[in-house]
């Protein structure tokens, strides 16, 4: 089961790539903050890298204009994480979470099983709006979709 609006994030340490690799818990990206998280199954694959971050890399000001950090996450390493934020021309206060082994992804309920495609437990591609740690907006794509998560439709979500 997905988390539910109102419910906390769960405590989960995920990994940047800030001078080697950093530890980072989901309490010290959401506590006291307005944070948008949106979640890709994988960092340089077609839709994440030709839609979903830059959409939210295009709408990063606009973000930051209401006052709302934005964090990126995907089951990939600190290193693939940085890598594709290079690639992708990604503003450095636009938090990108290597969540390696699905952790974050699992204890949200929002994990997938992508081994048909060789690409193992995945999360699924979604975005979510958090105050202090509580989920405010939930929009969970549907297999294959990419409609309800991107940066404007969570914008639009969340007023």
């Amino acid at each position: 089961m997905p988390i539910d609006v109102g419910a906390s994030i769960p405590s989960v340490t995920l990994n940047v790539l800030k001078d080697g690799v950093q530890a980072i818990t989901t309490d010290e990206i959401f506590a006291g903050r307005k944070v948008v998280l949106f979640s890709v199954p994988g960092a340089f694959t077609p839709t994440c890298s030709a839609k979903h971050l830059p959409g939210y890399v295009e709408k990063f000001a606009e973000f930051q204009q209401r006052g709302i950090d934005v964090a990126c996450m995907a089951v990939n390493d600190a290193y693939v994480m940085k890598a594709w934020s290079k690639d992708q021309n990604v503003p450095d206060e636009l938090i990108m979470l290597a969540d390696g082994n699905a952790n974050l992804a699992r204890a949200l309920g929002l994990e997938m099983d992508a081994s048909a495609f060789g690409m193992g437990l995945r999360s699924k591609r979604f975005a979510l709006y958090a105050e202090d740690g509580v989920v405010k907006a939930l929009n969970v794509e549907a297999p294959g979709e990419f409609k309800v998560s991107s940066a404007q439709a969570i914008l639009d979500t969340i007023g």
